[in-house]
């Protein structure tokens, strides 16, 4: 039976099944437990069909959105799964991770109102129904076009534009420096988070279309980007992300005890330290001892929840605007309070104070007040002269964001950079000033979003299909 809009309008939003704070805090396992059959149809019929859907318009890859909700509602999983797939290549990585509350269900017209469809919960389900229950379905590759693409980076900009690409016919190998496939998947979201079984098994269906994935070749060193080309490769996308990370450059910051959001978690996600020693992967030791993370992102919530499951004490989060200015997602917030973390706002680090023997033993803050907005759009935090205070802590984490590694700069003279160290693209096809190369996601805007980066490698895909077919005449 036909459902009418009051009806459908009459449905409230379904909750996400999730880990209790007090146990979850003590594993590594997914906090957010996906939704049942029964909670993924109420939540479709939600959706109220709309003849021209504003959701997709929200989407950096044009999900049909309506399309693959009313096959929810249908029953139809395995043929949702299809549909989301014409556009996404990675449904069981963007449900869970993306910021659907900016994206596309910020445009959901139920949300005027109420609360919009939960487009990204129903994606998950639907994507995990398909691994677990049938199968995932290759897309049908058409004929080889004799034609040669390499892809430099395994995160979500390359792995988009490989499963473009490999689609159009070509052949095309990913270039990976690490020796786990992923990029910022597999090393910079925790476990919680991302179950690293899931991004295996989406690149494992890359891997069955054809697509040639190489681990350990870090491109500007074992190759250059013009030994690329001599090696027969037609054009060439870089996807290397934003890897470097920034420091805050105060006295202290070399005391043992203090990382980078990167390194730290990198230890924890890509060399398992939470498995230490089953792992030989050593990380400071966090049990009972107090650490700070200073940042206000996803990535800060990231590192200091995977702290509070490494066994710290106490937790905190030190972030020099306040929780209004925080751009980490509201869910990841939310969260974080449920597993105790302290959040100290207002509070800027000045310098870190060791003991005699170079270990971290506190930090000095100082207390901040809101100005003006600064050119990020938020209100500038203005130190407050004599509020300097004193917290012990053993550990830190500096998550402060990332700049681009200087490899590919170093190697490639015909690239232009920008100040901050991003490729300039073309924004419409994403060309850079080397003819035949690409570049998108991170290492041209900065840090962003997963599937921002997947859109950019979408985009990406499509014009180096037409400068492979212009130049050829194919």
């Amino acid at each position: 039976m036909e459902l009418s809009k009051k009806d459908r309008l009459s449905i409230p939003r379904q909750p996400m099944p999730e880990q209790a704070a007090e146990e979850r805090i003590k594993n590594f396992k997914e906090v957010n437990l996906g939704f049942t059959e029964e909670y993924a149809k109420l939540e479709a019929l939600r959706c109220l069909q709309c003849p021209k859907p504003k959701c997709v318009e929200g989407c950096p890859v044009g999900v049909k959105i309506k399309d693959f909700i009313s096959l929810v509602a249908q029953g139809e999983y395995l043929k949702a799964a299809e549909k989301i797939k014409e556009d996404n290549a990675l449904p069981a990585i963007c449900g869970r991770v993306c910021p659907q509350e900016e994206q596309c269900e910020a445009k959901c017209i139920i949300g005027a109102k109420g609360e919009p469809v939960a487009i990204g919960r129903l994606e998950r389900f639907v994507a995990d129904f398909e691994r677990n229950y049938g199968g995932i379905k290759q897309a049908k590759v058409i004929n080889k076009n004799g034609y040669k693409v390499a892809i430099i980076g395994s995160g979500p900009a390359g792995l988009s534009c490989a499963g473009d690409l490999v689609q159009l016919g070509y052949d095309v190998t990913v270039f990976e420096a690490l020796h786990e496939l992923g990029g910022v998947l597999t090393y910079g979201i925790p476990e919680f988070r991302l179950p690293k079984e899931i991004v295996k098994a989406e690149i494992k269906a890359l891997e069955n279309l054809g697509v040639e994935f190489r681990t350990n070749i870090v491109i500007g060193l074992t190759y250059t980007i013009d030994e690329l080309f001599s090696l027969g490769y037609s054009a060439v996308f870089i996807a290397v992300g934003a890897g470097l990370p920034n420091f805050l450059n105060i006295p202290g910051e070399n005391l043992n005890g203090i990382y980078s959001s990167n390194e730290f978690l990198t230890r924890v996600n890509l060399m398992k330290a939470y498995n230490f020693p089953e792992y030989d992967t050593p990380i400071f030791n966090l049990r009972d001892k107090r650490v700070a993370v200073f940042g206000g992102g996803n990535t800060a919530m990231d590192a200091v929840r995977t702290a509070k499951r490494l066994g710290a004490k106490d937790a905190y989060i030190i972030y020099r605007r306040t929780e209004n200015e925080m751009p980490a997602r509201k869910e990841e917030i939310y969260h974080a309070k449920e597993e105790q973390i302290e959040f100290i706002f207002l509070a800027n680090p000045v310098e870190f104070i060791g003991d005699n023997e170079g270990n971290l033993k506190a930090v000095k803050l100082q207390k901040m007040e809101l100005g003006e907005p600064d050119s990020s759009g938020r209100r500038k935090p203005i130190p407050i002269p004599g509020s300097e205070y004193i917290l012990e802590i053993e550990a830190a984490v500096i998550a402060i964001g990332n700049g681009s590694n200087p490899i590919i700069k170093n190697t490639t003279p015909d690239l232009t950079f920008n100040k901050w160290g991003n490729i300039v693209v073309d924004p419409e096809t994403l060309a850079t000033s080397k003819p035949g190369v690409f570049a998108g996601g991170d290492i041209v805007t900065g840090g962003a979003t997963v599937i921002l980066a997947m859109g950019a490698g979408r985009k990406a895909a499509k014009s180096i299909d037409d400068y492979i077919k212009t130049k050829y005449l194919i």
